[in-house]
């Protein structure tokens, strides 16, 4: 085990064997950590959080923080308390700068072998399954749940309490706002079957050169007639 400088780890808290605590690190009180696992210099585990073995936290990356949970109370938006933990399964790896809610209740989950990017969201309640992808500035909101090897591409989402399964591919700039458990890549807003999509940017890129043509003809018409 190697704790760097400045590494502040409160008390109760367990390590495994071989784990690395980079510099500036905080782990908060009663964490749980695996062996072989590496958090670089100013990541952050807060208090109750687990950690499997061999997990990767890249700088600035956040694990646990408050779910994003407000009501209206006389106008003003009052603090739902979350109390939930957040748990990473084996060989999970976090990007820079991304963060990992904890769930109101329960627990946020990411499974074995996932591996997210850099600046990446998982809300409160998320369930991410095993071997799934998070590419850079996408985000899954608060109780979806991600089947095994699902691939959210960069500057995508998925809105709140929607299931998605397994060997799901959301291409770049989609987002998904209905349930899918069908295989396949999903491109657009909202995502449909690639193909699907395609076929309909090609219709729409068309479409100047149409109206132009039916410009020409409405011409004509009003021609014939003699209007």
């Amino acid at each position: 085990m190697r704790i760097d400088a400045g590494a502040v780890i409160e008390e109760g808290s367990i390590l495994g064997d071989g784990t690395i605590v980079g510099a500036g690190c905080l782990i908060g009180r009663g964490v749980m950590i695996g062996n072989d696992c590496h958090l670089h210099p100013g990541s952050v585990v807060r208090e109750g959080c687990r950690l499997g073995h061999r997990v990767i936290l890249q700088p600035g990356a956040v694990v646990g923080s408050d779910g994003f949970g407000y009501r209206l109370v006389d106008g003003r938006h009052k603090k739902v308390p979350q109390v939930g933990v957040v748990e990473l399964k084996d060989d999970v790896e976090v990007g820079a700068n991304s963060c990992i809610d904890r769930a109101r209740f329960g627990k946020t989950v990411i499974g074995e072998g996932s591996k997210i990017d850099n600046l990446v969201q998982v809300a409160h309640n998320v369930s991410v399954g095993k071997h799934c992808l998070l590419v850079a500035q996408s985000g899954v909101a608060g109780s979806s749940s991600l089947g095994n090897y699902v691939t959210i591409a960069a500057q995508s989402g998925v809105a709140g309490h929607l299931s998605i399964g397994d060997q799901v591919v959301l291409a770049g700039k989609s987002g998904f706002l209905k349930d899918v458990q069908k295989p396949g890549i999903y491109l657009g807003l909202p995502a449909r079957p690639i193909v699907e999509e395609q076929r309909k940017l090609a219709s729409l890129a068309r479409l100047p050169r149409l109206r132009s043509e039916f410009q020409v003809l409405k011409k004509k018409l009003e021609e014939m007639n003699g209007e």
